[in-house]
């Protein structure tokens, strides 16, 4: 039996094409995926992700919980501020990638996960909690609403006294949003574009009245109710990764290009060493953005990816027409010796061939 996030009326009741996805019943689309694209890059769109997962990590020794399982250095988050990292399996496999906030008045912290890794990403956490940290799952309580595009900001202020045009990118504050208290707006997001991911408890007011009130206030801006399929080209253009096509419990960081957020200066984290053994070694193969040539030529996951003597030499893991190039855009691992910026080479595409160029993601400049 799926779940039902608690904008789901709004979505049933706007004509929302509606999945099952990760459990829950999901918009995949409301007026289309390109106008919902076209809202998000020129103006302003709302998306529902409460499907997504919170945990809620406090106690003595929250910190080296989250150091333990982590493979960023949390022990640099100050109050406010937000951190991109992932967790590990033993083997460098990657259990997850989440966003660690560091809440305000020594509250702890809350760790944002994927949807379809909540149960799993919270025994992971539960597993190697041996320290005095406590680990509350909030993830069916907590409303999550992200409202992104160049006038998220013109759109959310008309709804509260916070001064948004104040919180930097991955930072965030707590306030009141169209008379929800205690909502963390989070300068955060999944499209590339200036916006916020809002948080708060579905038990402390409407919900639906919150969603509402920034439909209204982004009528004159053009605001458009999007959608999962909208969320998934929008972060393809800037190439950010996704759990289970991108990464997963067969990539690690360093090959999916992670490198930046594993912290090996870091006193101890799970998969430590054994991620510092493969940056010795030496990758074998790399997660890489690519472009194909031709206006029809769509990459999808699973596609061969060949050199130009039509060896094979990786595989893609995400793909889609870029709506603001009219390209195909993918990712996909690939040989060490043909990660390089420039590299020609091939995407088999059904029975045929398709150029592409390896080129290194954002693909749309901003």
């Amino acid at each position: 039996m799926s779940k039902k996030t608690p904008f789901y009326s709004i979505h049933e009741k706007a004509g929302a094409k509606l999945v099952d996805f990760a459990g829950f019943q999901m918009p995949v689309q409301y007026a289309g995926i390109k106008t919902e694209h076209a809202a998000v890059r020129e103006a302003v769109g709302i998306f529902d992700v409460s499907h997504m997962g919170e945990f809620y990590i406090h106690g003595p020794e929250a910190l080296d919980l989250i150091q333990k399982v982590t493979v960023n250095d949390a022990s640099k988050l100050t109050e406010g501020k937000a951190q991109y990292t992932c967790m590990c399996y033993d083997d460098g496999g990657i259990v997850d990638d989440l966003i660690v906030y560091k809440l305000f008045d020594d509250a702890g912290y809350i760790a944002v996960v994927n949807a379809s890794n909540i149960e799993k990403d919270l025994n992971w956490i539960l597993d190697n909690n041996s320290f005095d940290a406590e680990v509350r799952d909030q993830s069916d309580d907590t409303c999550l609403l992200a409202v992104q595009g160049p006038k998220s900001v013109d759109t959310l202020q008309k709804l509260t006294d916070l001064d948004l045009s104040d919180i930097g990118f991955y930072s965030f504050k707590m306030g009141s949003l169209a008379g929800m208290d205690n909502v963390v707006f989070s300068a955060t997001g999944y499209t590339g574009e200036k916006g916020f991911e809002l948080y708060f408890d579905k038990n402390h007011g409407e919900p639906e009245k919150v969603w509402n009130a920034i439909m209204e206030a982004g009528e004159k801006f053009g605001i458009e109710p999007c959608g999962l399929g909208a969320r998934d080209t929008l972060r393809l253009e800037m190439g950010f990764a996704l759990y289970g096509n991108d990464i997963t419990k067969d990539t690690h960081p360093l090959e999916a290009r992670l490198g930046w957020i594993t912290k090996f200066e870091k006193e101890d984290f799970i998969a430590k060493e054994v991620l510092q053994q493969k940056k010795e070694d030496g990758l074998e193969r790399q997660l890489v953005g690519f472009v194909v040539e031709g206006e029809r030529n769509i990459p999808r996951p699973g596609y061969e990816i060949q050199n130009t003597e039509g060896e094979a030499i990786g595989e893609v893991t995400s793909g889609t027409m870029s709506i603001t190039l009219g390209k195909g855009i993918g990712m996909g691992y690939v040989k060490k010796e043909y990660t390089a910026e420039g590299t020609d080479i091939r995407i088999a595409i059904r029975k045929k061939t398709a150029n592409a160029v390896v080129t290194r993601p954002p693909f749309i400049k901003k």
